[in-house]
């Protein structure tokens, strides 16, 4: 039974709005409606007649609500096969009426949870005969067409009217599916609000928001992005998001959420490592400073700010090349002069990242973390050497601290106070790191002289220290936890250096 006529449907919905256009045409096409509640008296308000489901069941709503439609009458229509002599026969001994075509909608059960509830309200938003509808209809789509969301009304409108009332099994087999991720998702979000405190350790993600991308990681590589991603950003202007993009802005938007909006903070990033960042007394000076470090890696980079982009700052940026721009607000000349450039995308960042964990999968399986949300902090410190910091250095201490938590392992932060001068990253060896970074820091004409150095995990040699002492760095920050620890300590005490510890690692991989 490929063909089928829709004669009769089931409706009852949350959510009434666009319903009015379906109402409509099922009431043109003769077909017997089914409904209780608000959804009937919306339906019969459009003029179309409606058999209440307490006069099907002959039995009330009860419970406030809570039991309406679970009922033999209402699930054997929709489950039983219409090409199952057996069940026909059942059907025609307890009077139940064939049900075409299921409408229904589910509770809003993670808005009632965003909007911070009692979990009595909450409770109450965990829909039982609307899934259970949705599973039994999709179950049976060799004969029902499902319809489990006002997302889905516009082609259930098209499908009634291109096809004058009827579906084949294509159409219900897309519809089944979509129902079934709905319900799972639906049941993810339930599950996830349930287990909390509670020691029932699963990984259960869903996100139903899908956005293909151009392509993944290397142009032969298909990609996706999951996930509301307007929430977080409305676009401005440029070409559709990369893969790369998505990844870089992320680097990117982790970073300059280190820092207070009470400063002007502006970082650029390649490949999701810092090549520049600083605090500036403006946007533009801030944005120049970050320049600086690295000339060459900022060209085609991801740049953010963590203020608004001021007409002055657009006229420098405008001479680079780069890829995206991220900040709060844009004044209305920047727009003008960065939008000249068609494909330079421009995101204007409306909310903080909010996730508290990260996973990836590898191997056969998913892993997963809690975010590094532990920032370093000049309260953190503990003065390992017999000479203390001074204010300045400890501002800067910190400063580099933050670049090295968001670049990737083994990672060499070099800085002043409000300026990267130069990293090592991604090396194997911590020694590498830090002479590339003092190469690199050379090579863009910057003094090591009373900079400090920020490593992101301990040294387990003094080799670093003393490569370090020899060109000019003054004050060292790491985590601490060699068991050769003294070893660094007794060369920064015999030759003049501070350094603290912070006993926080930050590896990134």
């Amino acid at each position: 039974m490929s063909q089928i006529k829709v004669r009769s449907a089931l409706i009852s919905v949350f959510y009434k709005d666009n319903l009015e256009p379906i109402v409509e045409l099922l009431k043109a096409q003769g077909v017997t409606i089914y409904s209780t509640g608000g959804t009937q008296k919306f339906i019969e308000e459009q003029g179309a007649e409606v058999i209440a489901v307490e006069d099907l069941t002959s039995y009330p709503s009860i419970f406030g609500g809570r039991v309406k439609t679970l009922h033999p009458k209402v699930f054997g229509g929709i489950l039983y096969r219409r090409d199952n002599d057996g069940d026909k026969e059942q059907a025609a001994e307890f009077e139940i009426p064939a049900i075409d075509l299921v409408i229904v909608d589910l509770y809003p059960f993670e808005q009632t949870v965003a909007s911070g509830a009692s979990e009595q309200d909450i409770i109450e938003k965990i829909d039982i005969g609307g899934i259970s509808l949705i599973r039994a209809a999709a179950k049976n789509f060799k004969d029902v067409l499902v319809v489990s969301s006002r997302e889905q009304y516009p082609a259930l409108e098209t499908l009634l009217r291109e096809k004058a009332g009827s579906t084949d099994i294509d159409d219900r087999r897309k519809f089944a599916a979509e129902s079934f991720d709905i319900s799972s998702h639906y049941d993810t979000a339930i599950f996830n609000y349930m287990a909390q405190g509670q020691s029932i350790d699963r990984f259960k993600v869903s996100e139903r928001e899908s956005k293909k991308l151009r392509y993944g990681e290397n142009p032969h590589q298909e990609g996706h992005f999951y996930g509301p991603l307007e929430s977080l950003f409305d676009q401005l202007n440029g070409k559709e998001l990369s893969y790369n993009n998505l990844v870089d802005v992320d680097a990117a938007v982790s970073l300059i959420e280190e820092f207070s909006t009470d400063e002007n903070a502006f970082a650029i990033l390649k490949h999701t490592n810092a090549c520049g960042v600083a605090i500036g007394s403006s946007v533009k000076d801030a944005y120049l400073k970050a320049f600086a470090a690295d000339t060459i890696s900022a060209f085609g980079g991801v740049l953010v700010s963590n203020q608004p982009i001021t007409t002055e700052a657009a006229e420098e940026l405008h001479t680079l090349f780069f890829e995206v721009l991220i900040a709060p607000k844009f004044e209305a000349g920047a727009l003008e002069i960065l939008k000249a450039k068609k494909n330079r995308i421009l995101l204007m960042k409306k909310q903080n990242l909010t996730g508290q964990k990260q996973f990836k999968n590898l191997l056969n399986g998913v892993i997963v973390q809690d975010r590094d949300l532990a920032s370093d902090d000049s309260s953190d410190f503990k003065l390992a050497t017999k000479k203390a910091t001074t204010a300045d250095q400890d501002r800067a201490l910190v400063f580099a601290s933050k670049i090295a938590k968001h670049t990737k392992s083994n990672t060499i932060v070099l800085a002043k106070e409000g300026q990267l001068l130069a990293s090592g990253v991604g090396q194997t060896s911590r020694v590498d790191a830090l002479r590339q970074a003092i190469d690199k820091a050379k090579q863009f004409g910057f003094d090591l002289n009373g900079a400090v150095m920020a490593s992101d995990a301990f040294f387990p040699f003094p080799d670093c220290v003393e490569i370090a002492h020899a060109e000019g760095v003054a004050a060292v920050i790491q985590p601490g936890g060699s068991i050769k620890d003294q070893h660094s300590i007794d060369f920064c005490d015999s030759h003049d250096m501070a350094m603290v510890m912070t006993g926080t690692r930050h590896f990134k991989h």
